[in-house]
């Protein structure tokens, strides 16, 4: 596209009728389908097994490897489940009370708000990540300016990842001074030098950051980001957006039934 922002990379996988629709479209029908399964109750145990088999279908159509997806995935979830895996010993909510190892109980309502919070978790995080490998963040950014998302958040947005392989590349180098003088932190008690050397990268970062502002406004930077127009809708996103909302509201529906 041209004009769009080039200063960020394209790290899209393959290419498919996916790969080429709208990005607005995508991000309309993604976010469609992140929010219908959101809002369905748990208990409609049919209904999570078909968003299931849904995304599972768009991962086909995408020609996305299905390992990789599922890898991308195991880097998230775990973070989730941490958190979600202590809400059966602390959730009331009355139902039955089991008893496990050690005497602790754990309720009925508590393993439901559990099994709750991984289905949708795990729904949300992989429309994130078919989105992600399907659309590179310089269209990403043109479909939310697209869909009319305030200047302010996509610039920060921007920068933020712009700037994250800045603070990779400095971080990077610090490693290989460290390792250039023989440090090898591999035992609890190297956690000062760790702390220290985080402290530095905030502040080497922050300086680099200032540095970087100064020379922005040198050259003319007003506070905006030139963008380019999306490419356009056409009857393949309008089939695809129709379609998918189509058949998340006969789902939806049949679960509120």
């Amino acid at each position: 596209m041209t004009g769009t922002h080039h200063f960020l990379t394209d790290q899209r996988i393959g290419a498919s009728p996916i790969h080429r629709l709208d990005p607005r479209a995508k991000i309309v029908g993604f976010l469609t389908l992140t929010v219908v399964g959101v809002s369905t109750p748990a208990t409609e145990v049919w209904a999570f097994a078909l968003y299931y088999a849904l995304l599972l279908f768009l991962v086909g159509l995408s020609r996305l490897p299905l390992a990789f997806v599922v890898r991308r995935a195991a880097l998230v979830l775990p973070v989730v489940a941490v958190v979600a895996v202590f809400m059966p010993f602390f959730h009331g909510g009355g139902g039955r009370t089991f008893h496990v190892l050690g005497g602790v109980e754990v309720t009925e309502a508590g393993l439901m708000l559990l099994s709750n919070v991984l289905l949708k978790a795990a729904l949300g995080a992989l429309s994130a990540i078919v989105l992600g490998l399907t659309t590179s963040f310089g269209e990403l950014i043109v479909g939310l300016d697209g869909l009319r998302v305030p200047r302010i958040f996509t610039l920060i947005v921007s920068f933020m990842y712009r700037y994250s392989f800045v603070f990779t590349e400095e971080s990077r180098r610090m490693h290989r001074a460290m390792e250039s003088r023989n440090y090898r932190g591999r035992w609890l008690w190297d956690a000062k030098v760790i702390g220290h050397m985080v402290s530095a990268l905030f502040l080497r970062s922050y300086h680099r950051g200032e540095r970087v502002y100064v020379a922005m406004i040198s050259r003319g930077y007003d506070g905006t980001m030139p963008a380019a127009s999306p490419p356009g809708i056409h009857s393949a996103e309008v089939v695809f957006v129709v379609c998918l909302t189509l058949a998340l509201g006969a789902i939806r529906t049949g679960a509120a039934l």
